[in-house]
């Protein structure tokens, strides 16, 4: 894929169905908890470890997915990791312990997201198009897949309500391996051959790991991305136990994560093509301390069916907005060539901080009979994040300065 494709294109297409399939199943999993640990007789804190290690896992194996696509090629990336997200779900289907519910819907189905999600398929598309092109490229890929998470949360929902657990998820592995249909447009497409590439320097990818770990910014950036991690991943698996407990029907958790899923398809758009305009950094910060704002008058506020429909649309805004500033940033900096790898480990510190939340969530409820607690944390942190990122330097690494590179 030398030459650039149109936004307009089969390629494109194509790669945000496969990121709304992704992400449109990774969502509805927090809508099982319930269910399976009513089956199960035990606390939520054992199916929230399972989607914690879920994350953690899609975390880790980020950036060997990335590195594997930015070396062979993203279709071979995509079917293995279609193949790997079904079985998961398979086997958490017929879990008969706790550690079969670990395996499928932990490390499989991590693994799977890992290797059909962002980490593969956002640096596929920003070295499909034209670099003007590049920024609003990711905004549309991020937007996809919110669309996802509007479109199937509410199917999953019904499938569960009719059919029971287990088969709703036999059906969602379906699902799952539809992806490898979507896969191959992506034939031939690897950072030796894509969009851009030519115009820079040579450099190996351990050249590259300690060029980006050297870089205090890198790290900043890394942080910032923990933070986010630890916000979605809570509110995506626990929004929905809290609004039972707080008294509201499951119909009401399912319009939350469906307005969030809605909203957060304008929000990426909008952010993606502001990341081609305006500072990145700038952007990411005001995207934190908004956040902060809206969680604090969510908690301050009396909690009532608008309070919650205004918060899911105030947040579903703000929700993957980040991702648009955030990859733009790793191929502003360091460059397309490895921009798989480097932003896997970006991504995969944004899923330590979805590790943390998920579990703390289920941890601290069981504890302490609420989610306040988490709720508040997550306020603060994303504060604490708006600041940090004042201090990076988004210019690119003086290795790219003399030879620039749109991104």
């Amino acid at each position: 894929m030398r030459t650039p494709v149109k936004l307009l294109s089969i390629f494109v297409a194509f790669a945000c169905l496969l990121l709304a399939v992704n992400f449109g199943l990774r969502s509805s999993m927090g809508f099982f908890m319930a269910p399976i640990s009513e089956t199960f007789g035990f606390g939520r804190e054992i199916f929230a470890f399972s989607l914690a290690l879920q994350n953690l896992c899609w975390g880790l194996f980020q950036p060997f997915t990335g590195a594997v696509a930015d070396r062979f090629g993203t279709t071979r990336t995509l079917i293995g990791g279609a193949i790997v997200y079904a079985l998961g779900l398979y086997i958490t289907s017929t879990a008969d312990s706790i550690w079969a519910l670990h395996t499928g819907a932990g490390i499989l189905v991590g693994m799977g997201i890992a290797g059909t999600g962002f980490g593969v398929v956002l640096p596929a598309l920003a070295r499909m198009v034209a670099p003007e092109k590049r920024a609003f490229a990711l905004g549309l890929g991020t937007a996809a897949g919110s669309a996802g998470q509007l479109l199937v949360i509410p199917v999953a929902q019904s499938f569960i309500a009719s059919y029971g657990w287990e088969t709703a998820l036999l059906l969602l592995a379906g699902g799952a391996l539809g992806m490898l249909l979507l896969a191959a447009p992506f034939r031939g497409d690897a950072a030796q051959s894509g969009t851009g590439n030519e115009t820079e320097p040579d450099q190996t990818l351990p050249q590259a790991l300690k060029e980006a770990t050297g870089h205090v910014h890198y790290w900043l950036l890394i942080a910032g991305f923990f933070v986010c991690g630890f916000q979605l991943a809570f509110i995506t698996v626990h929004m929905p136990a809290y609004l039972t407990d707080s008294g509201f029907d499951a119909q009401v958790a399912v319009i939350s994560l469906s307005l969030i899923g809605l909203f957060n398809i304008f929000g990426c758009l909008l952010f993606g093509s502001w990341s081609g305009k305006y500072s990145k950094k700038n952007l990411l910060g005001i995207i934190y301390a908004l956040r902060a704002l809206v969680i604090a008058l969510f908690m301050l506020l009396p909690i009532s069916t608008t309070s919650v429909y205004l918060f899911s649309i105030a947040t579903g805004f703000l929700w993957l907005a980040t991702v648009p500033a955030t990859s733009g940033l790793v191929a502003q900096m360091f460059g397309l060539r490895h921009m798989g790898t480097l932003y896997g480990i970006v991504f995969l510190n944004h899923q330590l901080g979805s590790f943390l939340g998920v579990w703390l969530g289920g941890y601290l409820y069981d504890a302490t009979g609420t989610y306040n607690m988490v709720w508040w944390s997550a306020a603060a942190i994303a504060l604490v994040t708006a600041v940090i990122h004042i201090f990076i330097d988004e210019r690119p690494v003086l290795r790219l300065r003399t030879r620039p590179v749109a991104a």
